[in-house]
């Protein structure tokens, strides 16, 4: 009898059978499937895996009582009861450093669709009214903005690297100063939010980054200043943002991530100056085959 495996989130077609060699593969992906596990031997499954964005109810985690290997597809742990892991010893393995160019290149992408105006000019082709009349707006040079980033860690420095043959200027913020970095470093959020005509969000998820992106950081960043965001809607104060974009407060906004995924702010879509993705930073095949080599791997290995 091949031991059960516990699936919250899909793999890669060809990753998942893989692992269907060695396991038999229980799908719960949504809320209502995990709940019927509850009640259906809940003992028998060791490892599950999951992925960042729907990480492990800390219901389903206490009601498993063999659990002891959570192998997830990202690198978020947001959404992972930490504090019950470690008490229980289970341990929590994530893809860390293979989504890292893959999100940073997200990031760059967005700043230039934004301030270059590339999705409302793609509309504008696709409507036809190229053919009534030039484009009739203009974008904005990267080159010689000052740019902020929020959270500059492993991603955070892969955006400050691709930016710097933009010619921008370089700043950021984190708990502490970083040892022998060259970019202009600001204690404070607001600080730099007010010296940055783009703030980056790269910052991780969890309790102590909702929100940091609050209604004073928005005001600080002002009517020019634009946003972007490829770390966890969490960190950003939506409603604040949304009623700043609304109202004209703000620049713009290219967002890869939302506070309630897949939940968008309706008025977001009306908005010209916004660039929305569907969650998608570590989306390309090359990152999401490595994502899922490395869960297979640590799922035979538990």
């Amino acid at each position: 009898m091949k031991a059960e495996l516990l699936m919250l989130a899909p793999l890669l077609a060809p990753y998942e059978a893989r692992l269907a060699e060695h396991f038999h593969l229980v799908r719960a992906h949504s809320r209502a499937e995990q709940q019927a596990l509850l009640g259906d031997h809940p003992q028998r499954f060791r490892i599950l895996v999951t992925n960042g964005g729907e990480g492990v109810d800390p219901q389903l985690m206490a009601s498993l009582p063999n659990l002891e290997r959570v192998a997830v597809n990202g690198v978020g742990t947001d959404r992972i009861d930490m504090e019950q892991a470690r008490a229980r010893g289970i341990r929590i393995v994530t893809t860390d450093n293979i989504l890292t160019d893959a999100v940073a290149d997200q990031a760059v992408a967005l700043v230039l669709a934004l301030l270059r105006q590339v999705c409302l000019a793609d509309r504008f082709v696709r409507d036809g009214r190229w053919r009534e009349g030039g484009f009739p707006l203009l974008g904005t040079s990267l080159r010689g903005q000052r740019v902020g980033i929020l959270g500059l860690g492993k991603i955070g420095g892969a955006i400050a690297e691709r930016l710097q043959p933009f010619g921008v200027s370089l700043a950021y913020h984190n708990r502490r100063p970083l040892m022998d970095c060259p970019y202009a470093y600001h204690d404070d959020l607001g600080a730099l939010a007010e010296a940055s005509d783009i703030l980056i969000v790269a910052a991780a998820g969890g309790p102590a980054s909702r929100h940091l992106v609050d209604a004073r950081v928005l005001d600080a960043l002002g009517p020019q200043g634009v946003i972007v965001n490829v770390a966890r809607g969490s960190v950003i104060d939506e409603a604040q943002l949304v009623e700043r974009l609304v109202a004209g407060r703000l620049g713009g906004a290219a967002l890869d991530v939302f506070e309630h995924e897949p939940k968008v702010p309706e008025a977001l879509l009306a908005l010209d100056n916004v660039v929305l993705q569907p969650h998608l930073g570590s989306a390309t095949l090359q990152t999401r085959q490595a994502m899922a080599e490395c869960v297979v791997q640590a799922v035979l290995a538990g």
